[in-house]
């Protein structure tokens, strides 16, 4: 079977090996595109990471695909009408980074809360002055968990660690969960008013696109800390911008942006702009956000820990093993 693996660096290969026995493994170091597309048609199975783009354009190329092996938890990049169509599988690898993308969350909250970034850059410059690095404490204050998956329990669980209150909200909600980590589910308004510090940890999907809005910045207490580590596409950028703005929102932590994969390059920026094909004033607002003193901002790294990428990697060659041998795992459709 040929296997054709993308965005791949070069010590995640290692993990491939056990497939090449049996297999033809292929490696590239991009995302997949048309190009690569082409070049790769004759693959049976393909394992894109985040940003390789899987619409319909890219998936035409592909003769006899069979297996797309996402080595992610989400599957947002890939037009799974078209595997529908097409009778492609799509596996993903549901919980590899619970506690580690929760540890990420109060990194940004600490860096936030203690002015982390600004003090260590003033002390670099020699400046030992401590004005303006006034924090504030997490003991006491509370945090709104919206989502209650792997990754929002982990968060309760090191919030509570931390002594805050917790509230939180989730479409189905496991009330047996609630005593047993100390938390308390509520609804969408009270959380938004009540809480201190709000996360989110929801899936990108139509549900959750621009899930927290003008409306739910304007319900926020003044002066809330926002943190997001799941997908940019649930915050809408021009009322986070607003929020900041007027001090709703006193500072924020982010892990993902709303136009994230394109702006990473400035050249693909410019030929955005051109093209028209994606949303200017959001991709503007992202790039006003990547330069406010009171947003910290990462490129999608909260998942990105040595221990967390060998479990994507272990899980998706797993998934790839159990498609050959007839008895898949994982499928998402």
């Amino acid at each position: 079977m040929r296997i054709s693996v993308f965005e791949a660096e070069e010590w995640e290969r290692a993990a491939f090996r056990r497939l090449s026995a049996e297999h033809e493994v292929r490696f590239e170091a991009a995302p997949l595109d048309q190009e690569l597309a082409g070049e790769h048609a004759d693959a049976e199975v393909i394992s894109p990471f985040i940003y390789s783009a899987l619409d319909e354009k890219v998936l035409d190329a592909f003769t006899g695909l069979r297996l797309i092996a996402t080595r992610s938890t989400g599957f947002d990049h890939i037009d799974l009408d078209w595997c529908l169509r097409h009778g492609v599988r799509v596996a993903n690898v549901p919980t590899y980074g619970k506690n580690t993308v929760a540890e990420h969350v109060f990194a940004l909250l600490l860096g936030l809360s203690h002015h982390l970034v600004e003090a260590v850059d003033r002390t670099r410059r020699g400046d030992f002055s401590q004005a303006g690095l006034a924090g504030f404490d997490l003991l006491g204050r509370t945090m709104g968990v919206i989502g209650t998956g792997d990754i929002g329990r982990h968060t309760i669980r090191l919030a509570k660690g931390f002594g805050m209150e917790v509230l939180a909200v989730d479409t189905a909600p496991d009330e047996d969960l609630a005593p047993t980590l100390g938390f308390r589910y509520t609804g969408m308004d009270e959380l938004l008013a009540g809480s201190d510090v709000i996360s989110l940890h929801v899936p990108a999907c139509p549900g959750t696109h621009h899930l927290l809005g003008p409306e739910e910045f304007g319900a926020m207490k003044r002066g809330t800390i926002l943190i997001n580590t799941s997908r940019g596409s649930v915050v809408d950028t021009a009322a986070l911008l607003r929020a900041l703005s007027d001090g709703t929102v006193a500072a924020a932590g982010l892990d993902v942006l709303e136009e994230e994969p394109t702006v990473r390059e400035e050249a693909e920026l410019v030929r955005s702009m051109f093209a028209r094909e994606h949303n200017l004033e959001t991709l503007l607002g992202d790039h006003i956000l990547l330069r406010m003193r009171n947003v910290l901002i990462t490129p999608h790294t909260a998942f990105n820990t040595r221990d967390a990428v060998q479990r994507i990697l272990d899980t998706t060659c797993d998934n790839i093993l159990a498609h050959t041998a007839g008895h898949p795992r994982n499928l998402v459709r």
